[in-house]
């Protein structure tokens, strides 16, 4: 049977204050697009058959057995107009570590047809009105969190309450891959 996955950088060090903050914005919008999801900073969505789940658990493992921890910095809330998402952003620091793991995953997985995300933010709410937008931005004006990147996350949709719940976590074994040198017979 196909399901929805997701991966991506999760913390339960950040799951409570941001709950808070998402509380917060329902008491004053109601009910919206995000207001129930564990925060978390998403790397890509696809759907795939269950046969296919253990290979994809062994490639996101060997993938992130290379990767070493880092702390990721949550300075400043922003929005994408377009899409109605209001968001708390990463440092500079934090998008120079966090992007170029997200493109390898996406590297590592591209035989799925992957939607990607090439942008690392914490969603607060998505497909917001405008005029939520203005209040969220409103309200909102200051933010400072920090996590240990030290994982991945892979998430499987429940239809039935339409959240994501952790299936399996892949933890940074600081294992950079040997770099292949070509050698020579003679």
């Amino acid at each position: 049977m196909e399901k929805t996955y997701s991966v991506v950088f999760y913390s339960k060090s950040v799951v409570e204050p941001v709950k808070k903050l998402k509380d917060f914005l329902r008491s004053k919008i109601e009910w919206y697009n995000s207001c129930n999801s564990e925060a978390h900073i998403t790397i890509c969505e696809f759907k795939i058959d269950e046969s296919q789940l253990d290979s994809i658990k062994q490639k996101l493992s060997k993938i992130s057995d290379t990767f070493t921890p880092f702390k990721v910095s949550l300075d400043h809330f922003d929005s994408f107009p377009n899409s109605g998402a209001f968001f708390i952003g990463v440092t500079k620091d934090s998008k120079n570590n966090l992007v170029p793991i997200m493109k390898k995953i996406h590297e590592t997985l591209k035989s799925l047809n992957l939607k990607k995300s090439d942008n690392p933010h914490l969603s607060i709410g998505r497909r917001l009105t405008p005029e939520n937008l203005k209040i969220a931005s409103e309200l909102f004006t200051k933010i400072d969190l920090q996590f240990e990147c030290n994982e991945i996350v892979l998430r499987e949709f429940d239809p039935k309450i339409k959240q994501f719940f952790v299936l399996d976590a892949f933890p940074f074994g600081s294992n950079p891959e040997p770099e292949f040198v070509q050698g020579s017979l003679f």
